[in-house]
């Protein structure tokens, strides 16, 4: 009996099976390290595009009313943003751009601003949402030039020259943000300034920050592919401090919104 069980006993050694199961646990080891470096790969390219974008867009950065140069004639071009946040609350951000930039035509450092926003739909309008905060900060309207296709910055500011006919004006955001309107404008050959609203930071602040870096990376993209805007449209006029309240002889036949005729104006416009 010991013999026969010494005979039926387990032959000593690995399974059949392990090999394999080796081979497989190998495989995703590498997959795994390889997906790691991709992921390392990734991060250090998005990193490097946002300290290079800040790099380019450094010199042309103001973060003070005193650093502010006045211009023959200056623009202020606000860059949009919702009013309130998903939560219902007021948007910090965007009442710091407005601030900005009532405080630049306050001081005679801009003679018109020009709001650019997106107005995807009839119950989201964020140019006429500034235009009527403005007008409350004291900035009058007929000083106050609505952008109604600002969808992304690129919109915005290519937008600024090609259909208001801006080749020089002030960026007003946060500072991470008007460093890329600013690169897009250089890099398309626009004499842009770029000026630095408060940033409210927090939480909401760091989210917003992080989500920059992506739009960054973006933004080199754009650039070096040549993307255009979503929508041109034919040409408009910025309203100034000081300049004519009519439109030009050649151009009195044009609307003044062309592209979004359905827009509601205020009462008080």
């Amino acid at each position: 009996m010991v013999q026969q069980t010494s005979a039926t006993a387990a032959p000593e050694g690995p399974l059949p099976s392990r090999p394999w199961r080796l081979r497989l646990w190998r495989g995703l080891r590498w997959v795994a390290l390889g997906l790691l470096a991709a992921a390392v790969l990734l991060v250090v390219v998005l990193l490097l595009c946002d300290r290079w974008i800040s790099w380019r867009a450094a010199p042309w950065m103001v973060h003070d009313l005193d650093q502010v140069e006045p211009l023959p004639v200056a623009v202020a071009l606000v860059l949009g943003t919702a009013r309130r946040t998903l939560a219902g609350r007021p948007n910090e951000f965007y009442r710091a751009r407005l601030e900005a930039a009532a405080a630049l035509y306050h001081h005679d450092l801009v003679q018109g601003i020009l709001v650019s926003g997106d107005n995807g739909s009839r119950y989201y309008n964020e140019p006429e949402a500034m235009r009527r905060d403005l007008i409350a900060l004291g900035v009058p309207d007929a000083h106050v030039t609505l952008d109604y296709a600002g969808f992304r910055t690129l919109d915005s500011v290519v937008r600024a020259q090609q259909v208001f006919g801006l080749e020089r004006f002030l960026i007003v955001s946060q500072s991470y943000h008007a460093e890329r309107g600013v690169f897009i404008a250089r890099q398309r050959g626009m004499v842009a300034y770029g000026f630095a609203a408060a940033d409210p930071g927090g939480a909401g602040g760091l989210k917003v920050r992080l989500r920059e870096i992506l739009a960054r990376a973006i933004a080199i993209w754009d650039v070096l592919s040549g993307r255009e805007p979503r929508f041109l449209g034919k040409p408009e006029l910025v309203r100034l401090r000081g300049a004519p309240s009519e439109p030009l002889p050649e151009q009195s036949a044009q609307p003044e919104q062309p592209e979004q005729p359905e827009q509601p104006q205020d009462p008080s416009g």
